[in-house]
């Protein structure tokens, strides 16, 4: 008798075996889907913590820059420049997006035909339009001085046309230099550490920075064009030379000697004397004239910030609007003008007041009315975007306490 085993061995069947794999497909779908949001997530959550980090230091060194305007220069400061060639400012040179390139130019703002330099210069509607809506962003120049070069230790005398030699201030035979009071008063006295050598390769003057000086009781700016020389100990002989980029120095023939004439209309061997004090102090001293600006021929748009006729630096990237206004002070009618767009033009937009013929040197408070930024996400998830609306008391420039006193 055959004893074979009818007995089934174990398994899956076809319908278990289908109905496992479609359970196990819907799992790691979901465990996939869920791997990639949270991949997504991580990766939006970087980009704006990214997008945060630029726009706070941007916005950090655009604030503090606008609280400096007018610091070291007289109190409400109008420095007449040179009229036979309009000065700019360094971003309407060819390797900025101002000027030509947008033809509306960057020269300084004319009174009765002469360009003046003020501690804070708006630019309404002066900057490109990176999409419309919103439309044309603005330009905003602050001017203040360099308080870590102390050039007021050293006494300028225009040696060549185009030469300022800088020489060692000496008040008496037995006062060593350099002389009292030039210096902060928590800072020694150290050969070419404190005052710096003015060819310093690091905090000396270079190509494109801008001295104030006052010759013959005239204020006047030049730019320097080329490399300090030493001809001798604690002396150095820096060049001004006409054609200047930013038209500060001009050519001695087209300038009359005197007010608004440029540095090479300065007679030879004058040395610098008499008021007003270029700089808040006795002796002449570097000036910082700071531009911010968008720069929409680079993919993204980015804020840039130019300093005197060096090479613009990019702040922030994707930066696609940035307007402000402006606060100002009737000195005349003791009235208040209130978040006016164009200060001083005719038909100025403001809150409250009107501004209309004031000047920069009565700006109050600047208000940052937008600094936009956008920056597109992976794929098709859109965007995200910071904007910084906020206020800045030019404290340098004229003030007005607008607060009612208490009893």
């Amino acid at each position: 008798m055959n004893n074979r085993s009818t007995r089934r061995e174990s398994g899956f069947s076809l319908l278990e075996m289908t109905v496992a794999m479609a359970l196990g497909t819907l799992v790691l779908g979901a465990a996939v889907q869920l791997y990639s949001q949270g991949v997504a997530a991580t990766w939006t959550v970087q980009q704006r913590a990214e997008m945060q980090q630029d726009f706070r230091a941007a916005s950090n060194m655009l604030l503090k820059d606008l609280s400096l305007a007018g610091a070291g220069l007289p109190n409400g400061a109008a420095i007449a420049l040179p009229t036979a060639t309009t000065p700019v400012y360094g971003c309407d040179q060819a390797s900025c997006y101002l000027g030509a390139a947008n033809n509306t130019g960057a020269t300084y703002p004319l009174q009765t035909g002469t360009p003046y330099l003020y501690g804070l210069i708006p630019g309404y509607n002066t900057g490109p339009t990176v999409s419309t809506p919103p439309g044309q962003t603005d330009v905003i120049t602050v001017v203040y001085t360099d308080t870590a070069l102390y050039l007021n230790c050293y006494a300028p005398t225009v040696t060549a046309k185009g030469v300022v030699t800088f020489a060692p201030v000496v008040t008496s035979p037995v006062t060593p230099w350099p002389p009292p009071g030039c210096l902060p008063s928590n800072v020694t006295a150290s050969a070419g550490v404190a005052p710096q050598y003015l060819n310093d390769a690091v905090v000396g003057l270079t190509p494109g920075d801008l001295v104030l000086m006052t010759f013959n009781s005239v204020q006047v700016i030049g730019e320097v064009t080329g490399p300090v020389t030493n001809p001798s100990p604690n002396t150095f002989a820096v060049p001004f030379a006409n054609l200047d980029a930013l038209h500060m120095n001009q050519t001695p023939n087209t300038e009359p000697s005197g007010a608004a004439g440029g540095l090479n209309s300065i007679p030879l061997n004058a040395t610098a004397a008499g008021t007003p004090a270029p700089c808040g102090r006795t002796g002449p001293c570097r000036i910082f004239v700071i531009t911010y600006y968008i720069d929409n021929t680079a993919n993204p748009p980015r804020l840039m910030r130019q300093v005197n006729g060096h090479t613009p630096m990019p702040m922030a990237d994707s930066t696609v609007y940035m307007k402000f206004s402006y606060d100002l002070y009737n000195d005349s009618t003791s009235s208040p003008a209130i978040s006016c767009v164009n200060p001083g033009a005719s038909g100025d937009v403001c809150t409250a007041g009107s501004s209309t013929g004031l000047l920069p040197n009565q700006i109050t408070k600047i208000n940052v009315l937008h600094m936009a930024t956008d920056s597109a996400l992976h794929g098709t998830q859109g965007y995200q975007g910071l904007d910084l609306e906020t206020s800045v008391a030019a404290r340098n420039l004229t003030y007005s306490n607008n607060y009612a006193q208490g009893p």
